[in-house]
């Protein structure tokens, strides 16, 4: 494919959608009933009505907790790859998968070149010969198993010990003391001192 058609391709795709998104605008606005009253201006399925000025600072804490958020939700959205491999490892080491007749033009049972073309290995790394063994394979299979699982479980230590960092700072806390109160000293009170004899009474 040369560049001038990879431009104009781009260049098509671009102007098609510019045009789908203002011709759908412009028929929404000749169709669509026009009514404004006080109600509809409202504030639509969530926030706050508006009091006073729109340019107010807001608290810092929900930034802190958005900015928790995404660290832990994406750190756990990686679980899916290795629930994926660890999920075809296990599969290669069933033993039903080898009784299943070889694929076309490999010495491979079909279904176990599927779940290898699945885990993305090329086709030149497919097991050849007598790599090709059954109980091989399973062996190959348990080793990655074991290794993906010790992998998971390093990393989610990992997660832990920043879980448990954040939570020690008292990130999360909505309210969070920035300062311990210090515990103030209790004072005995102090014994009142004896009134010493008036200067006519020594003489």
């Amino acid at each position: 494919m040369s560049t001038l058609t990879i431009a104009g391709t781009l260049a098509l795709f671009f102007v098609f959608g510019f045009l789908f998104i203002f011709v759908n605008l412009c028929i929404g606005r000749l169709l669509r009933p026009h009514d404004p009253h006080e109600e509809k201006q409202e504030i639509y399925e969530c926030g706050e009505p508006t009091i006073g000025s729109g340019f107010v600072q807001f608290d810092l804490r929900f930034y802190v907790v958005a900015l928790l958020f995404l660290i832990f939700d994406v750190e756990v959205a990686l679980f899916f790859p290795w629930a994926t491999v660890f999920g075809k490892a296990n599969a290669l080491q069933d033993v039903r998968v080898y009784a299943q007749p070889a694929a076309v033009g490999s010495t491979l049972p079909a279904p176990v070149l599927g779940i290898y073309r699945e885990l993305g290995v090329p086709q030149q790394m497919l097991p050849q010969g007598q790599q090709t063994a059954p109980a091989l394979l399973q062996q190959q299979a348990r080793q990655l198993a074991v290794f993906s699982l010790w992998d998971i479980l390093v990393f989610f230590a990992v997660l832990m010990v920043g879980f448990a960092y954040v939570w020690y700072r008292g990130d999360l806390d909505w309210v969070r003391a920035y300062a311990r109160p210090k515990p103030t000293a209790v004072v005995p009170p102090r014994k009142p001192r004896e009134q010493r004899p008036a200067a006519s009474a020594l003489a």
